[in-house]
């Protein structure tokens, strides 16, 4: 029981985060079945609300095994909803993808890399990009787009591009800002990480974006960091 007195708030924590998927899975699923929400402004509810749990967990001080835990809980439900859709809410986006299970299995890899060296904010930029960047440029693409493109055979819109790079810029120098407070870098930086992470959502097949945009935002990030250290 050593562990449980170093950490005696676990199973509160924990409790408090399970609680908040499952009333978001439950509403998602809700909107699917009972509403007439189409199918992908459904799952980017889910995609919005499940990236932002990442700031609870930071805020908890949630244990780095308990978080690749969750990932690979969740990857596996994932997987499994792709061949068996019992939950329709989540992967149904009108083509085959896995980005629901490339989305949890990006959780768990940044989980692994940043939270046990207490680079939090790296694991949050990465999610946070992924959750706000993708899901924003899906919906205003959708009900904006005017210009399209395609990529490997999969549409985009230069209007759902440039709202994957304003929200992936707003969230970068939202982290820094709060982290390292109003430097150059925390207003710079972002600007790379945005152009990349823009880049990556455009290599969408399968949902891949879904792993790359994330691991690739927050690499971009810590390495960034490393090359322009505060002074």
């Amino acid at each position: 029981m050593a562990w449980f007195a170093v950490y005696p708030n676990f199973w509160l924590h924990i409790g408090l985060v399970g609680v908040c998927l499952g009333v978001l899975v439950l509403f998602a699923e809700g909107l699917n079945r009972f509403t007439s929400t189409g199918s992908e402004t459904v799952r980017k509810v889910v995609h919005i609300g499940t990236g932002n749990i990442i700031l609870l967990a930071w805020w908890l001080q949630i244990p780095t095994w308990v978080c690749i835990a969750a990932s690979i809980v969740a990857s596996a439900i994932a997987l499994l909803s792709f061949f068996i859709p019992f939950l329709p809410g989540i992967n149904s986006v009108g083509r085959k993808s896995l980005g629901t299970f490339f989305y949890a299995v990006s959780i768990g890899v940044l989980t692994a890399w940043f939270w046990s060296q207490r680079q939090y904010e790296y694991a949050a930029l990465g999610i946070l990009v992924m959750t706000w960047g993708d899901g924003l440029a899906a919906l205003i693409g959708q009900r904006f787009g005017k210009h399209h493109y395609k990529v490997w055979g999969i549409q985009k819109s230069l209007e759902g591009s440039l709202a994957m790079f304003v929200s992936s810029y707003i969230v970068s120098s939202s982290i820094w800002l709060a982290v390292q407070g109003n430097v150059w870098q925390t207003w710079l930086l972002p600007v790379a990480i945005a152009a990349c992470a823009t880049a990556l959502e455009a290599f969408s097949i399968l949902g891949i974006d879904n792993l790359t945009v994330p691991i690739g935002s927050a690499a971009i990030g810590f390495f960034l960091n490393q090359l322009f250290p505060l002074q």
